[in-house]
């Protein structure tokens, strides 16, 4: 099952020598794309979640550096390699969890590296339009591998969004739930809001009502009752899949605030807890999620929304955007190379040897 919003849900399109993003902040009252002409453009779209997913924001930062590379090249031929990792610094900066943007760009500086200087930017483009392709038939494969962990017909719960508009396309979790719905293994989907940005209610909700896919939102205290009292229903909650931005060599995973404690939840009502996650998210360099930067944003992001402040004046407020879920706590990882049950370190090892 590839769905309509494998191939009507855009969130990175080049054209014309540009880049168009889908204005993310916007969904889903407004379906806006915006033209990036610039690299610092591109990083400060990245930071401003413009575009956000692990995945999304390494073809991003992709495509910024062929913008970049352009703009250096015409600027200064002889010296633009030396230039250029200005800019590859900038994109490194725009947000620090995500382990595809740092892998999107080490796979493009070694190529620059190794460039005549005449002609670079068809060489840059085809590699990002090649990342761009790779990742979408990645999600593909994830979705089909984890499909067949779904045994039995039931409801699963997801968490934020990782969905074609997290992915160049059709999305991690939400490709295993595209591809497990079209198998008939799945009756309905629950998704959390995810405060403080509410991608489960903004994105996710969009993307299973535009495919047709059964959904109801809840917030995420919600979570605990809605699994406990579905067990005793005709559709019990029997899955939590979920994406990720970093996976570190032991099976550790960082994703979006919110989901520890969910995978606490699966563990004590003895349900499945799946990361769907393609292997460019796997970090062998870390030990252990203790050593994943977890990104703290601005306090103004949780004290309202939409511009308005619904917090008491001279509250406080602490906003980290990922959190850790250890590896004990997995049932599975699933990537576009293979299955990785109850995840460790010599399983993480085995599953990257097979990654060229």
């Amino acid at each position: 099952m590839t769905g309509k919003a494998y191939d009507s849900i855009k969130p990175i399109i080049w054209q014309n020598n540009t880049l168009q993003l889908l204005d993310q902040r916007l969904l889903p009252g407004e379906q806006t794309y915006i033209t990036l002409t610039d690299v610092k453009s591109v990083a400060q779209a990245i930071t401003d979640m413009v575009v956000r997913g692990a995945p999304a924001i390494g073809i991003t930062a992709a495509y910024g550096i062929v913008i970049a590379a352009k703009q250096r090249f015409t600027e200064n031929p002889d010296n633009w390699q030396q230039e250029i990792e200005a800019d590859l610094q900038t994109l490194a900066q725009s947000r620090p969890t995500a382990v595809n943007l740092f892998w999107a760009i080490g796979l493009m500086r070694e190529v620059i590296k190794g460039l005549a200087v005449d002609d670079p930017v068809s060489t840059l483009l085809a590699l990002a339009k090649q990342i761009h392709t790779d990742d979408i038939a990645a999600n593909v494969k994830i979705g089909e591998l984890g499909a067949k962990l779904i045994a039995e017909k039931c409801a699963v719960l997801t968490h934020c969004n990782a969905g074609a508009l997290a992915t160049g396309g059709y999305g991690t979790a939400l490709g295993v739930i595209r591809s497990a719905f079209g198998q008939d293994k799945i009756s309905h989907v629950y998704a959390d809001e995810t405060r403080p940005w509410l991608q489960g209610a903004r994105l996710t909700a969009w993307e299973m009502v535009y495919d047709d896919i059964p959904v109801s939102l809840i917030v995420e205290g919600a979570a605990a009752h809605m699994i406990k009292t579905s067990q005793m229903s005709e559709n019990p909650i029997r899955w939590i899949i979920v994406g990720s931005d970093r996976i570190a060599s032991n099976g550790d995973v960082a994703n979006k605030i919110g989901t520890y404690a969910l995978a606490i939840l699966a563990r004590h009502h003895g349900i499945k807890f799946m990361v769907a996650a393609p292997t460019s998210t796997i970090d062998m360099n870390i030990d252990s999620g203790d050593d994943i930067p977890i990104e703290e944003r601005s306090a103004e992001e949780v004290f309202g929304f939409s511009g308005r402040k619904v917090a008491a004046e001279g509250a406080q407020a602490r906003n980290p955007a990922f959190d850790v879920t250890p590896a004990e706590l997995v049932d599975a990882i699933v990537t576009e190379k293979g299955v990785v049950l109850k995840p460790d370190l010599e399983k993480i090892k085995a599953l990257m040897i097979n990654v060229a």
